[in-house]
């Protein structure tokens, strides 16, 4: 009778793990099928149609769609040509648009980029009106993150998936760290049968072994700075941006060639991200990073690109 039954909606062990991993008690956090709706009810909870909005970009464009079916009205502050964040540019932004809401991916995809935490208390400071949503999908790489500011502030909200360091993409589970308050507000409207109870297994499984994770998440590190320093000394071909997720952020002279190499890397079964949220990236693609083994093979094959062409 196991499948004409819903699943758990209240699963103690589940939270209480989850509770461990992040270092807050259970009442800071709501469990979800994926970050995206996660994101779906923090848009929901905290726009309305007309409300101004920023974005700090170039970023992971499903939030904005997401922000943007919601009616509000969508500003972006993006990055420099070479990706650097100047804070006061951004906080000048801020001041000029005065938003209601603050979307920062951090570490940012694609560009890796890292917000300190010393940084983003100052912005909640400064915006105490503001609501800010740090999405840290990649927080394993960085090892840092924001979340114990939830303890001391009611206008941030925090997301993370475990559909990267813990490689669960396909299972389809994220969470939200936050104040109660808004932990409560958005409990209302969050669907708690639609996490199923294979997810539940599998979270509560991964949960159990964090050595594990943290052993690929080294290993992954590893690779990325292999992978960096061998790019940064073929910089007269290829700019290599150093991020701290588990990507790299490649830019090159043209977009001619950057198709050129993308769709070289992709005849020999090697796949990276084309992006297209931003006209900053037009020359750029991202690398996703595995282990040393696999980034020797895409070096080599860049380097037999570069030596035809």
């Amino acid at each position: 009778n196991f499948y004409n039954l819903y699943p758990s909606m209240v699963n103690d062990e589940l939270t209480e793990r989850l509770s461990n991993y992040v270092g807050l008690p259970p009442e800071y956090m709501l469990y979800f099928v994926g970050s995206d709706t996660v994101h779906e009810v923090i848009c929901r909870s905290y726009m309305a149609p007309g409300n101004s909005i920023l974005i700090l970009g170039p970023s992971y464009d499903n939030f904005r769609l997401t922000a943007e079916s919601t009616g509000v009205k969508l500003n972006f502050f993006e990055m420099t040509d070479d990706f650097e964040f100047i804070p006061e540019d951004f906080e000048a932004a801020i001041d000029a648009i005065t938003p209601s809401f603050v979307y920062i991916c951090s570490p940012n995809n694609p560009t890796g980029h890292l917000h300190p935490i010393d940084y983003v208390e100052h912005l909640l400071n400064k915006y105490p009106e503001t609501m800010f949503l740090l999405d840290e999908a990649y927080y394993e790489f960085a090892k840092k993150s924001v979340c114990s500011l939830t303890k001391t502030h009611e206008n941030i909200v925090v997301t993370r998936t475990m559909s990267k360091a813990w490689a669960l993409a396909n299972f389809r589970f994220g969470y939200v760290i936050s104040n109660p308050v808004n932990i409560e507000h958005m409990a209302k409207i969050r669907n708690p049968k639609n996490i199923n109870s294979f997810t539940q297994e599998a979270v509560c499984g991964a949960l159990s072994d964090t050595e594990y994770m943290w052993a690929y998440v080294d290993e992954v590190n590893r690779a990325k700075d292999f992978f960096y320093e061998e790019l940064k000394k073929r910089s007269d071909k290829v700019t290599v941006y150093f991020g701290y997720a588990n990507a790299l952020l490649l830019k090159f002279p043209s977009a001619e060639l950057k198709d050129a190499m993308y769709h070289y890397l992709d005849d020999h079964k090697i796949m990276v991200r084309p992006l297209k949220q931003s006209a900053k990236l037009e020359k750029c693609f991202r690398v996703s990073i595995g282990t040393t083994e696999q980034m020797k093979r895409v070096l080599a094959c860049m380097d037999e690109f570069w030596a035809k062409n």
